[in-house]
């Protein structure tokens, strides 16, 4: 059953955009499905900054279809774009994968052991699958199809017989791209740089290179199948075109109404797709911000082939905690499919909607992942209980579904650090895991573990692949008998407060008071004694407390939180390594 729109009733940044995209569609195309885009290249691992530039779109079509209209998202794979340079850190490749600089993304082989027929196949994957998991709706579009099958042929034809139009465009920028470079030798920031070449920016061919004059058109080499040709003559009458290859020296005529190995330089390409598809939204990168970039000369390009350019953000960049921002020519770089194996599709989406596309933010790896879900189940408590804002509200439909329907999610969510923490004590064991788990709220014991599935999964990833060994939990076999034996009055009566507490209070909830508790009624307090009433050396005397724990347990200074590391350590080791 699709989920309710609530959005038209507040004021979050999707309903805003939903609005501008069906008027705008409204006035250029009415009565047409209203066309947003993405647009992707293959050329590496394609990261979760890429991913903001189909969330955008996705989640503004999706609050249009909850309105009743029909949208088509469409995604274009850039896979006919020329193969740049050789990515490090991707297995599988060596050097010698520089001899493929200048193909087509689909002419250069897969990584060595792939499954995938080229290179654009292989990365396309793993992206498909994310989109998947979660819950986007798109058309893909090859552009290696688009092109080699001739689709854009009239278009080719049209921006070859208006290319002074277009150089005329292209040379304004030219010109007042020249002085800056006089005033700056300051060199891009390495990662923007890639994030530009991620999206056509960084292309600096844009056709004019020829002694002939300008030629928006690449034809892609008869031989060596590289981009390194220039046209040297062209004839609009008979479409015959000539070119020579500076790689291997090939040089042949074609007929260019006949032929489909090339393509429209990338300054020229965008707008020609969004007149060709009638794009009415599409985001794009701050990269694209400056002076001739090609979303702003697209702009006035588009108009050659009849239509307008769309409306759509610049989109901040995506960042991961403990990082930098991210270059999808860097190997490692985290993926879609990297975040989808820690966390839930619903929390990716949430970290995504809940932002505006101007504003940057981070994706937690790192313990900050805990402290993001609880967030989260915050969120979804509060949406329960009907105390959430309106915003928050619109967000947190956003991120658990589309138009669609609700996304499969975690019958029973239980706290993703306290799953963490019971996967890292049991290194996975199912029969241990199910027994704390169930221990955990004794009215309502856990039966199967597939109840708290796929959050249990998820939270079992990122222990065994994000936190180092030297960090994971390896509970004593013994206990520490010099420890014991050199604790005070003190020490030796705290832990007989919480042994005799274990019975009564072997819950979470009950653990949790009983751990507290003890350093209060020490001083003379009551268990249930609130802050307020307390001096400031009770905090003191609990901090020296669970420190005495987490060495005679774990022989650390701190460790999982103690009442589920008391659960799963298990009532009778718990005894043993406390000295019962």
């Amino acid at each position: 059953m699709p989920i309710v729109a609530q959005s038209t009733e507040t004021t979050d940044w999707v309903s805003r955009f939903a609005d501008e995209v069906i008027e705008e569609s409204e006035r250029r195309a009415p009565g047409k499905p209203v066309v947003v885009a993405s647009g992707l290249s293959p050329s590496g691992p394609i990261h979760l900054g890429n991913l903001r530039e189909v969330m955008t779109p996705h989640l503004v079509a999706d609050e249009i279809r909850r309105r009743g209209y029909t949208v088509r998202h469409l995604i274009s794979w850039d896979d006919y774009d020329r193969y740049r340079k050789v990515p490090a850190g991707v297995p599988g490749i060596d050097d010698s994968w520089a001899e493929h600089i200048g193909k087509p993304l689909t002419s250069v082989p897969a990584p060595a052991g792939s499954a995938y027929a080229n290179w654009a196949e292989h990365f396309k994957a793993a992206m498909t699958a994310a989109l998947a998991e979660l819950g986007v709706e798109y058309d893909g579009i090859s552009q290696t199809e688009q092109y080699t099958s001739g689709v854009y042929r009239e278009q080719v034809l049209f921006a070859m017989r208006h290319r002074g139009d277009i150089d005329a465009i292209l040379d304004q920028y030219r010109t007042k791209k020249a002085p800056a470079k006089k005033q700056s030798q300051k060199p891009l920031d390495e990662a923007e740089l890639e994030a530009a070449e991620g999206s056509g920016a960084a292309d600096e061919d844009d056709g004019s290179g020829s002694a002939a004059g300008y030629f928006p058109y690449k034809p892609y080499c008869g031989q060596c199948e590289k981009d390194l040709t220039t046209v040297t003559s062209y004839d609009d009458d008979t479409t015959e075109l000539t070119y020579t290859c500076s790689a291997c020296g090939f040089s042949e005529t074609v007929r260019l109404s006949e032929f489909n190995r090339g393509k429209l330089v990338w300054k020229v390409d965008w707008p020609m797709r969004w007149a060709y598809e009638g794009v009415i939204f599409e985001p794009s990168g701050v990269d694209h911000s400056s002076p001739g970039s090609s979303f702003q000369v697209g702009g006035q390009i588009v108009g050659i082939f009849g239509g307008k350019q769309p409306i759509g953000p610049m989109y901040a960049f995506v960042g991961i905690s403990g990082m930098a921002k991210m270059s999808s020519s860097k190997g490692g770089v985290p993926t879609p499919a990297d975040a989808l194996q820690i966390m839930e599709p619903q929390l990716l989406r949430w970290l995504y909607a809940r932002r505006r596309p101007n504003q940057s933010f981070k994706i937690a790896f790192d313990q900050e992942i805990q402290r993001l879900y609880d967030e989260w189940d915050k969120l979804a408590a509060k949406v329960a209980d009907g105390s959430v804002l309106p915003a928050d509200a619109a967000a947190y439909v956003r991120a658990v579904g589309t138009a669609a329907g609700e996304l499969p999610r975690t019958p029973r969510p239980m706290p993703y650090r306290t799953l963490a923490s019971v996967a890292d004590i049991t290194a996975g064991a199912e029969d241990q895991t199910l027994r704390i788990l169930s221990e955990l709220d004794p009215d309502n014991p856990l039966t199967s573990l597939d109840e708290v599935r796929p959050r249990l999964d998820k939270a079992e990833t990122w222990i065994n692949t994000q936190v180092p060994a030297e960090e994971r939990t390896v509970v004593r076999d013994e206990p520490d008998t010099d420890l014991l034996k050199s604790l005070d009055d003190q020490g030796r009566d705290s832990l007989r407060l919480l042994l005799e507490g274990l019975d009564a209070n072997w819950s979470l909830d009950g653990l949790t008071h009983l751990v507290y508790g003890v350093p209060k009624v020490q001083a003379g307090f009551s268990a249930d004694a609130g802050p307020k009433e307390l001096p400031p050396e009770i905090k003191v005397a609990q901090r020296t407390f669970f420190a005495l724990l987490y060495h005679l347990l774990v022989g650390r200074d701190t460790g999982p939180r103690l009442p589920t590391l008391l659960l799963a350590v298990g009532q009778d080791r718990v005894r043993k390594l406390l000295g019962a």
